[in-house]
């Protein structure tokens, strides 16, 4: 038998059609980590960023071996960040790419078990909102010699499967790297995934802890510095001529304003130019609100089911409504029975979005779209009467948050209440401010009552409303936004849920300053549990099954201490607000509880919402929510 002829020790073979290539000995998990360094973005003021600013990163076994070896030498350029839940950094994450109006982002590493599946309702949020991520979860050998492993999920059927696979549902793009070649093509796809106007959202790249450590002859020029440049669909003539005629036609135009508008570069000057030029009011979603300056004259405010007066009511006298970037969820759409009488136009960068429930569509950037609207447009204005009547309901409804904000309803301090003191705290300052919150009754006061004038400065997770969501996102809100006072809103109930980014905060150097409103519950689902006829059960603490000891006296400002945090308590509006002028004041972040009125909430405003009412029961309330929901779906945009 002939001699085998061995090559020497610590060189490797090429295939023919790389033996010219210029290649680099990396694992894929180095590989990984300075691709993602090399990509850049422009920002339009010039300025010439990373398009990651770091790795989120809790270790486990599946990612601390590889990915955290990676990571821990390329933390000059690419810093990684540890939290204490993986949810929680992600939704920071989420956070982070909404406050950069998707310009940045951050990647999220994580193991194998608990720690990957502790991303899905993050992942769920981002998916839902749009908003990219890049999940780089640990995931099982797949060589499959140590299988089963610690924490790995079996499935009896399907020997593929694994707890990463949760994660394609809430995926925009989801990928397996089986082996270190495919990362060359998963990467890219990845990138473009991240970056592109209309599939934007997250992506998620498992990583076979065996293929993170395996090691591969990359070419060089796979990490080239890159420039991304973000894409601005230009309109489609035919349908921009059909938009701009039904425009032409109508009498009674309303724009809906959505958070595609923020999100498109040059948006906001955009909507305003179109506003002004053509004399048509506008109502905003909670991710279009602080597209256009809170006093505008044409701006109505919020719309829909947590929409002010002057919104609703010209939404429901308008003859043509044009959404401009908006998914028109049933919020924003009074479960479309708002504007049903109206027809529909629509300008989206998504097709998924723009042809929703019969509208016409231009499926282009919102930017592009206005302008190109308003050109062929050129001359013309919505009805001097309709434009008319339109900025005395906006200037009046102006008028009415400034009372609302400080008149006192009930005999402890209100939501709006809390929002005026919390504004009036910072009367030099308060344009500067951003908010944040998810979920709850605060929702709907601070859509209707929060004034800004800066884009931005509005910061609502509603597209998931997922509880758990407002500490952390305020964190990743500081991180994207450093030099603005981040000013965290936020129930009880969603506190108790996820609160312990708190501490990232601290441990970090990013201040936020959490106003707790304690209503002892889930207020806002006991006022829904009974508007659709039923008893208050369990959501109130007051109303819950209870041991012995009863509910518990929860003390937050200890609790926030505890997580290193400065906090008090107060117990009145004028108390709020001499403790924001000192949270604002303070260097680390500071919470202040504050008990509130769980049921007063403003009653100004307000659409009706679509909600499953029971065809049978034995409680006469519920007979009659059931009764009032069944003339109310008739209303229905069908």
């Amino acid at each position: 038998m002939a001699c085998q002829r061995l090559r020497p020790a610590g060189r490797r073979l090429l295939p023919p059609w790389r033996m010219d290539v210029k290649t680099v000995r990396l694992t894929v998990a180095q590989a990984l980590v300075r691709y993602l360094a090399a990509q850049f973005v422009t920002q339009p003021d010039g300025r010439r960023e990373r398009l990651f600013g770091g790795v989120w990163a809790i270790f486990g076994h599946g990612n601390v071996a590889g990915l955290g070896e990676a990571l821990q030498a390329a933390q000059d350029v690419l810093p990684t960040l540890r939290a204490h839940n993986e949810q929680g950094m992600a939704l920071a994450a989420t956070a982070y790419a909404k406050s950069h109006f998707r310009r940045r982002m951050m990647a999220i590493s994580t193991s194998i078990g608990p720690g990957c599946t502790n991303l899905v309702t993050a992942a769920a949020v981002a998916h839902v909102n749009r908003l990219p991520m890049l999940l780089l979860p640990g995931d099982v050998f797949i060589s499959r010699a140590p299988d089963p492993v610690l924490q790995q999920v079996e499935d009896f059927q399907d020997g593929g499967v694994s707890a990463v696979d949760c994660l394609r549902p809430v995926s925009r793009y989801f990928d397996r790297i089986v082996v270190p070649s495919q990362l060359l093509t998963a990467l890219p796809r990845a990138i473009a995934t991240l970056t592109d106007p209309a599939q934007c959202g997250p992506v998620t790249l498992a990583l076979p802890q065996d293929v993170q450590a395996q090691a591969f002859d990359w070419p060089e020029s796979f990490f080239a510095e890159r420039d991304i440049h973000f894409r601005q669909p230009q309109p489609e003539p035919t349908e921009l001529a059909v938009l701009a005629s039904m425009l032409r036609q109508a009498k009674r135009p309303l724009i809906v304003c959505g958070g595609g508008v923020l999100y498109s570069a040059g948006g906001v000057e955009a909507l305003k130019n179109f506003v002004e030029s053509h004399g048509i009011p506008v109502g905003e979603s909670q991710a279009g609100k602080s597209a256009l300056a809170w006093d505008h004259p044409l701006l109505a405010g919020s719309i829909g089911v947590t929409g002010s007066p002057a919104a609703n009511e010209l939404a429901a006298q308008a003859d043509l409504v044009l959404a401009v970037g908006s998914r028109l969820q049933d919020f924003t759409t009074g479960s479309h029975a708002l504007y049903a009488q109206a027809t529909l136009l629509s300008i989206n960068v998504n097709g998924f979005d723009a042809i929703k429930w019969g509208g016409h569509s231009l499926q282009c950037d919102a930017a592009v779209g206005l302008a190109a609207l308003s050109s062929a447009l050129a001359g013309w204005q919505a009805d001097t009467d309709w434009t008319a009547h339109s900025q005395r309901l906006c200037h009046g409804w102006r008028k009415q948050v400034d009372e609302i904000v400080r008149s006192q309803r009930a005999s402890l301090p209100t939501y709006a209440e809390a929002i005026g003191a919390v504004q009036a705290s910072a009367a030099d300052s308060a344009e500067r401010d951003i908010v944040v919150c998810a979920a709850g009754t605060l929702p709907a006061e601070l859509h209707k009552l929060w004034r800004t004038s800066t884009p931005g400065g509005y910061h609502m997770e509603y597209g998931y409303s997922c509880m758990g969501y407002e500490v952390a996102g305020g964190l990743g809100v500081k991180m994207a936004r450093p030099e603005r006072e981040v000013i965290v809103m936020v129930g009880d109930g969603s506190y108790l849920m996820l609160n312990n980014e708190l501490a990232t905060s601290v441990m970090l150097g990013h201040k936020v300053i959490v106003l707790l409103l304690d209503n002892a519950g889930y207020a806002c689902i006991n006022r829904l549990q009974q508007a659709c006829g039923g008893a208050p059960f369990n959501n109130m603490l007051a109303d819950c099954l209870q041991g012995e000891h009863g509910a518990p006296q929860i003390d937050f400002a200890q609790n926030a201490r505890s997580l290193g945090a400065e906090a008090e308590t107060v117990s009145t509006v004028a108390e709020l607000q001499a403790a924001m002028v000192r949270a604002r004041a303070a260097s680390r972040s500071y919470l202040i509880q504050l008990r509130i009125d769980g049921p007063q909430c403003t009653p100004e405003g307000g659409s009706w919402w679509e909600v499953g009412i029971p065809e049978v029961s034995e409680r006469e309330q519920v007979r009659a929510a059931r009764a009032a929901y069944e003339e109310a779906r008739q209303r229905q945009r069908h």
